[in-house]
């Protein structure tokens, strides 16, 4: 198959079914997306006989990686085989003189400007700020409540970014791939006669999220943009918040499945979760070679190809239901194995932490 070239600056979405740049679904209020999926899981738990099963398939980790956790904690675990491939990171709590104290803390492994500031406990992209300058990373750090956990992590140099889901149950030697999104920035370019808002209005897909996108472009809504000039709408790759993902399954290949079990095989007891990449070029990737790791997900996480626009409500619900079943699977083996789960009610409360965690963080860039 000849491979179309992998735009950084998509300009257009994949059409639905229906000829729409959106999935009928995809931004459905959570409560009636996810509802569906709650009563699988409770089903899935009686089964089982504890809700909190998953939470064992990811041992080591918080939760699992259901809620909670922290990603500097899951990166931490790495051994020396998987660290080669991450993005080096260093942490921070905020408190008083953070510029100074984040500088240091760069120094000290090796970091240098540009970085990404993002809270330890999130989700969604939530809280995530790009810092070019010190000024930047002085407005990021300032912009967080104070004593919340950071990771300041080096801007990796890849322009593009995807999702890659990874599966291995304890009693198989090798893991598999299940999933693989990429994940495009839309971007305006400019004509030199419409300004920042009327060419948002003019785009097929930016015009039906105007709430997504505006909101980081007030400065610039009425200005009017160069011919030839581009503005990336969003730096977070997440759907909600407005990057567009597409389906890459064709592109799940053996070299790229061994290079992510050898990484993943050397993070401890890790068995389900979404690794989040940025990568040189699709041949690259699906050689396994040129990319690096944002951060690790547990078992929160999701196959994000769901949400490509081309995705049926069907085949959503379908992955969905396949994702959770395997992680009841797999942390029904780890308990069996002698691992514990984390337990219903403390994931509740760390849930309800992380929410109103997530409500205090600044607006992702």
């Amino acid at each position: 198959m000849t491979k179309q070239p992998l735009s950084a600056h998509a300009q257009s979405a994949p059409q639905s079914q229906n000829g729409s740049p959106l999935s009928s679904f995809e931004f459905w209020p959570g409560w009636i997306f996810y509802t569906p999926i709650v009563i699988y899981w409770i089903l899935l738990g009686l089964r089982y006989r504890d809700f909190s099963t998953p939470t064992a398939a990811n041992p080591r980790i918080e939760t699992g990686g259901l809620c909670g956790e922290s990603k500097s904690g899951i990166l931490d675990m790495a051994g020396t085989t998987a660290a080669r491939w991450i993005a080096p990171y260093t942490t921070l709590f905020t408190s008083t003189d953070d510029t100074r104290r984040a500088e240091e803390a760069m120094a000290h492994k090796g970091l240098s400007l540009p970085v990404v500031v993002k809270p330890d406990i999130g989700c969604n992209g939530t809280g995530v700020k790009l810092a070019r300058t010190s000024a930047e990373l002085d407005a990021a750090l300032a912009a967080f409540p104070r004593g919340i956990k950071l990771v300041i992590q080096r801007l990796i140099p890849y322009r593009h970014e995807a999702g890659l889901f990874y599966i291995r149950h304890p009693d198989s030697p090798h893991g598999t791939l299940s999933s693989l999104t990429y994940k495009d920035i839309p971007a305006l370019s400019g004509n030199g006669r419409d300004t920042v808002l009327e060419l948002l209005k003019q785009d097929p897909r930016t015009r039906l999220l105007l709430h997504i996108y505006t909101p980081r472009l007030q400065n610039r809504l009425h200005e009017v943009l160069p011919e030839g000039e581009t503005i990336d709408l969003v730096f977070t790759g997440n759907h909600c918040k407005g990057a567009i993902f597409r389906n890459g399954a064709a592109d799940i290949t053996p070299a790229l499945t061994a290079r992510l079990d050898e990484i993943m095989q050397d993070i401890p007891d890790f068995h389900f979760g979404r690794v989040d990449v940025k990568f040189d070029s699709v041949d690259a990737l699906r050689a396994g070679e040129k990319f690096e790791i944002i951060e690790i997900n547990g078992v929160g996480s999701e196959a994000t190809h769901i949400w490509d626009s081309r995705t049926s409500l069907r085949e959503a619900y379908a992955a969905q239901f396949h994702h959770y079943g395997e992680t009841f699977r797999i942390g029904a083996k780890k308990k069996k194995a002698g691992w514990k789960s984390s337990g219903l009610w403390h994931g509740v409360r760390l849930w309800r932490r992380q929410k109103r965690l997530l409500a205090s963080y600044p607006m992702n860039d």
